[in-house]
């Protein structure tokens, strides 16, 4: 560590040398670590995209610090079981074309992500609805196949013109919607430009992968912003520096070891048992993270209202991951071998060569293979792998297990890419659809995440923190627990030289 320390500390001051350019313009600039994938709300899947397209696009339904759902475009009434009745206010309702939003919009970008000719991952999340109906412009019906408590969660998608829905419009990088900051250009895919409705301001959002190189840019003035994937000794040099504040606070977003069950290595459930307990979670949220996350046991975390804080996972003990592959016939003269794949995001490279060590410890051969995100995730969603880690960001609402874990949901219906088939989880996931009460389905769905503890399609990590980093005098920006831009929305430069000076600021 004290190595790797050095060459990073050495290869910033050297690049240092060159200057300091700020660019003359007034936009701000935003570092990201991967670039958005699809600005069309009712297909984007990787994390950036739907970060961004929270930006571009009103929703129906947004949650509240306790992940409840709560209005963002409109307030609703459950009128029988099956019968729910939206009403659209009046913020948010102007198109950045300046059209006026209407019922008929929802019904034609609900009705698009249903057709299964469009072949959306959200198709399966909305499989309840069985009809759309406007009552008036203001008001739309949504009747359902059978009750489900949860129904206004599931309404996060952001809500698209009917005309340009009908016209084909290329959403996906010329997206149209009513949200804070309207589309500006996206002349390559590491620069995307948007601009505040309210003021005008633009925000220019640059890709630059190699962390060390997008705070050299953050210490150059080339980026005023940065969020999220920096390993902790940039973290810690960056904290060190005049001119720079950082945020920092606690994160929901769930990092986990995923696996192939198609796969004869990892079908058995025994094999991934000594996996889970072949790993040191805390140790390397210790040394690696630097603190910055918390061990996790289920998606959820434990305050969330579905969550369960009485789950106990799989502790380090590599004496009993060793006894777990004598039983699956595994041993010092047949070792077991799997290919690891990552992101070639430095972190993650970190991160999958400590895990690769860990269950090397154990007996487990670990090749790694890293590629660029576009390959990387094409892969995944592909059932292209052995096993793999990612993370899932932005949840709020326990449909995901359906999306994520049901049996038929495998891509592109859902993003069950491991091929997870489990009945009883399946039985469960229903159950909880039909639970005729909050505290009746919360039961069902802390029986869902015991019962995936149990199965292991995931080994659960670590819910990392939020770290948000940007140069003296940029101010207003929030930090969200789940890493989310909303923050933009209210982020500006301040008097110029004011707060100058190193300093941590604590999460908003």
């Amino acid at each position: 560590m004290a190595v790797v320390r050095a060459v990073l500390l050495a290869v910033i001051a050297a690049l240092l040398l060159g200057g300091c350019s700020r660019p003359p313009d007034r936009a701000l600039r935003f570092g990201l670590s991967e670039a958005p994938a699809n600005l069309d709300p009712r297909y984007a899947t990787d994390a950036a995209s739907a970060r961004v397209n929270r930006l571009l696009y009103r929703r129906l339904v947004r949650f509240d610090a306790r992940e409840r759902p709560e209005p963002e475009l409109a307030t609703w009434k459950r009128l029988t079981p099956v019968h729910y009745r939206f009403h659209l206010g009046r913020q948010g309702r102007r198109f950045h074309d300046g059209s006026e939003l209407t019922a008929r919009d929802v019904k034609a970008t609900y009705e698009s992500v249903l057709d299964p000719a469009n072949g959306s991952p959200k198709r399966a999340t909305l499989a309840v609805i069985k009809r759309i109906r406007v009552a008036d412009p203001d008001t739309v019906d949504f009747y359902l196949s059978h009750p489900d408590l949860q129904f206004p969660a599931y309404l996060t998608i952001g809500i698209l013109p009917a005309q340009s829905i009908a016209a084909g419009r290329p959403f996906q990088d010329h997206p149209l919607g009513s949200g804070p900051f309207r589309f500006v250009a996206w002349p390559q895919t590491s620069r995307l430009v948007l601009q505040r409705v309210a003021d005008g301001q633009r925000v220019v959002f640059l890709e630059v992968r190699d962390p060390t190189v997008r705070a050299l840019k953050l210490l150059r003035g080339e980026i005023d912003m940065l969020q999220n994937n920096m390993p902790a000794e940039l973290i810690a040099y960056l904290r060190r520096q005049p001119g720079v504040r950082i945020q920092e606070g606690p994160g929901s977003n769930f990092t986990y070891l995923g696996f192939n069950l198609k796969d004869p290595a990892v079908r058995p459930l025994v094999v991934r048992k000594a996996i889970a307990h072949a790993i040191d979670r805390r140790a390397i949220i210790r040394y690696v993270l630097a603190g910055a996350a918390r061990p996790a046991n289920a998606l959820l975390p434990p305050a969330h209202w579905a969550g369960d804080p009485g789950l106990r996972g799989y502790g380090y003990d590599p004496a009993r991951a060793r006894a777990l592959l004598q039983q699956a016939g595994y041993g010092p003269g047949h070792p077991l071998h799997l290919t690891y794949k990552t992101s070639s995001d430095p972190l993650r490279v970190r991160l999958a060569t400590v895990l690769q060590d860990e269950l090397g410890k154990v007996g487990i051969a670990v090749k790694l293979q890293s590629y660029d995100w576009g390959t990387f995730y094409g892969d995944i969603k592909a059932g292209r792998f052995q096993m793999y880690s990612l993370s899932w960001v932005g949840i709020k609402s326990p449909d995901i297990f359906r999306y994520v874990f049901y049996s038929t949901a495998v891509p592109p219906a859902g993003a069950n890419r491991g091929r997870f088939d489990d009945p009883e989880v399946d039985r469960l996931i229903d159950a909880a659809g039909r639970a005729d009460s909050v505290a009746a389905q919360a039961r069902d769905y802390r029986r869902v995440q015991a019962r995936l503890l149990a199965e292991l399609p995931y080994v659960p990590l670590w819910y990392e923190d939020q770290v948000y980093v940007c140069r003296a005098g940029i101010e207003g920006y929030r930090l969200a627990t789940d890493g989310n831009y909303d923050g933009l929305q209210w982020v500006h430069r301040g008097r110029a030289g004011a707060g100058d000076g190193q300093g941590t600021l604590a999460a908003q």
